[in-house]
């Protein structure tokens, strides 16, 4: 039984913490829409997703309204396109990125992921079509969102994918460069990619997934930092254990949202992913939850293992609270998406060297990162290296979104707009990666991949 008491404490969470269900996304298998006609293949591909998601918005929209729970965003994610592209044999897949972008506005999705190819341990020929139509397909569309899995703890590090990457991110940047190179804002580079991602740009429906289902990621930030706020002085004991309890309820709003559209649709219902999501809103902020541990900024020493009592703490808690957790599910630290971040960017207290190191122990990545528009590509590959390598050995999902903004320099200020936000350009190494990156070949598996 819900209590009163209950009730009012989600209507404050919601009103005053900004407490939302960040995206509902439906996964759709396009497996049988493969076809040797490129044109018949796509033709199946727009049949499929708008006939499955044609009732997605507006059961999110009435859900929100009935339940009063802000529901963000209303997403679908994709079988890699690669898979799917590749009997037609076509010499170009921005024609199929097309089709998803025109899919997408048909049902009123804000992003489509999937665009998308796995090339850890190597190329098909689908997979370098793909890779190399992505700079024009993210140019040429609104919503679709590409992402690439260069590494797995069981495979090693594809460093020939690395190095390729690196290339097609800086040419993506020059295609978008009149709109401070937003392209590469919608392009993941992966290590251990998972199959039910509910987040963008990074998500795709993977080969294990059932032909739909309906995966939620929360939100909830400002919730944990206001019950932070009432802990001054407390141990780290009592923080862990108020994060967990926080993440708790958090996590069971998402599940009854889950159960709910999954009813209504007809759909499966996947996973509930427990990542704290950060907005530019005031008070959405992982950063500041950092700060609220005791640090004066975000950046300083003391950061790292503050992220990672925040994302475990996150995890125990959200995992009693669903019956099926997935996704990336744990803290999220995108530079521009986070007020908190962006601010200790600009004070000098965060570089991109400590924002590696917290990678080793948050949820994902270096996200949404802005660099200087003249950032060699070698630098781009070697930053994309690091983080897989972070990701293999320590077997988790790392990944890269990482923005050389053509025209501006450190200290500049990228516009993204809405829910991208904006980003401080930040400094990177002078000094070259270029003889490291050009060996080319496999990193191998760590020794700790052997567990069969």
């Amino acid at each position: 039984m819900i209590e009163s008491s209950q009730i009012i404490e989600t209507i404050r969470m919601i009103e005053s913490e900004n407490l939302d269900i960040r995206t509902i996304t439906m996964g759709i298998s396009l497996r049988d829409c493969a076809d040797p006609d490129g044109g018949a293949a796509r033709k199946k591909i727009y049949d499929k997703i708008t006939s499955h998601a044609e009732n997605l918005v507006g059961v999110g929209d009435d859900i929100a309204l009935e339940f009063g729970i802000p529901i963000v965003n209303k997403r679908i994610s994709v079988t890699p396109i690669a898979i799917i592209a590749e009997a037609s044999q076509e010499k170009s897949f921005v024609p199929f990125a097309q089709t998803l972008d025109e899919a997408a506005k048909a049902v009123g999705v804000n992003f489509i992921g999937g665009f998308s190819a796995l090339v850890h341990k190597g190329y098909t020929k689908g997979d370098r079509i793909l890779i190399s139509s992505i700079p024009e397909a993210l140019a040429a569309t609104e919503r679709v969102c590409a992402s690439v899995n260069v590494a797995t703890t069981k495979t090693g590090i594809n460093m020939d994918a690395v190095r390729h990457m690196g290339e097609i991110i800086k040419e993506t940047a020059h295609l978008t460069k009149d709109r401070d190179s937003v392209g590469c804002a919608k392009l993941v580079v992966f290590a251990n990619a998972v199959e039910d991602n509910p987040f963008m740009a990074g998500a795709f429906h993977g080969l294990g997934e059932p032909e739909c289902s309906i995966n939620v990621g929360i939100s909830g930030p400002g919730v944990i930092l206001a019950a932070l706020k009432k802990l001054h002085g407390a141990s780290f004991d009592d923080v862990a254990e108020t994060v967990k309890r926080t993440a708790f309820k958090i996590t069971r709003l998402g599940q009854l949202v889950a159960h709910e559209v999954s009813r209504r649709l007809g759909v499966p219902f996947g996973i509930v992913d427990l990542s704290l999501a950060p907005t530019p809103a005031m008070g959405d902020s992982v950063a500041k939850i950092i700060e609220e541990m005791g640090l004066e900024s975000c950046g300083v020493p003391g950061t790292t293992a503050a992220v990672a009592l925040l994302n475990d703490a996150v995890k125990k808690g959200g995992v009693m609270a669903s019956s099926h957790v997935g996704g990336l599910s744990g803290a999220f630290i995108p530079v521009s998406e986070d007020q908190g971040m962006i601010d200790a960017v600009q004070r000098g207290s965060l570089s991109l060297e400590k924002l590696e190191a917290m990678t080793s122990v948050c949820s994902v990545g270096l996200d949404m990162i802005a660099v200087p528009g003249d950032t060699p590509i070698e630098t781009l590959s070697a930053i994309i290296a690091d983080e897989a390598a972070i990701g293999v050995v320590n077997n988790k999902t790392t990944a890269v979104r990482i923005i050389p903004v053509i025209g501006k320099k450190v200290g500049d200020v990228a516009e993204f707009g809405g829910l991208l936000g904006k980003a401080p350009v930040m400094a990177v190494s002078r000094f070259s990666s270029r003889t490291f990156i050009q060996r080319g070949g496999r990193i191998p598996a760590p020794i700790n991949s052997l567990r069969n």
